[in-house]
């Protein structure tokens, strides 16, 4: 399963506009002879950029999380695989039984109707499976935004970057290397990991067989 699939909000979630230069929180005061109010611009605009793919890679939420989603996404593939060998096995030995003229009619209608309702619950089993691992994939790209905008607030503080941005692929043209805090960011997102967590997490999605 490819990181970048799984992960696919990550280059949102990594964008962070955080402590703007503090500005006059009261309302602005009208001039009678214009109605325009100024605002207070930074005295100097601090910018630092982070490398999306450097977090994917190197930030442990991200691999072990990837490790779960590719855990849980397999046994979902089992397990509809199963099935589907086993409808069409069934169907194949009705097929040839029908030819030997086995089945009276009603019994091949019979049967015929029950191999139409297991493929049709094997769909909508493909559906819900599909649906509960959209779902956990969600939950985890959350997860994995929350960690960043929650790290860089902390991290910003100190700081004070008017804006940190997120740099995947070309989206940025031109990047300056004395912009890039990348490494900062990517320890200080793995010293505030709690890995055993998700280490457990990932062991019990590969005993877990996917629910039928």
């Amino acid at each position: 399963m490819n990181k970048k699939n799984i992960f696919r909000t990550l280059a949102v979630a990594a964008v962070a506009t955080v402590a703007m230069t503090s500005c006059d929180n009261s309302a602005p005061k009208m001039d009678d002879k214009s109605q325009a109010s100024e605002q207070t611009a930074p005295a100097e605009l601090k910018i630092a950029y982070v490398e999306v793919d450097s977090i994917m890679t190197q930030y442990t939420f991200c691999k072990d999380y990837t490790e779960i989603l590719q855990k849980k996404g397999q046994n979902i593939q089992n397990t509809l695989a199963s099935k589907q060998r086993a409808l069409e096995q069934a169907a194949a030995n009705f097929q040839q039984k029908l030819q030997q003229n086995a089945y009276t009619r009603e019994q091949a209608e019979g049967i015929q109707a029950s191999l139409q309702k297991q493929a049709a619950d094997l769909e909508g089993l493909n559906q819900r499976l599909s649906g509960e691992f959209q779902t956990e994939t969600d939950k985890y790209n959350n997860a994995l935004r929350d960690s960043i905008q929650h790290f860089l607030a902390k991290y910003n503080k100190d700081k004070k970057f008017s804006i940190i941005l997120s740099k995947a692929g070309d989206n940025l043209l031109y990047a300056d290397k004395a912009f890039d805090i990348t490494s900062e960011v990517v320890a200080g997102l793995n010293k505030a990991y709690k890995k055993p967590a998700a280490k457990a997490e990932a062991k019990k999605a590969a005993e877990a067989p996917a629910k039928k």
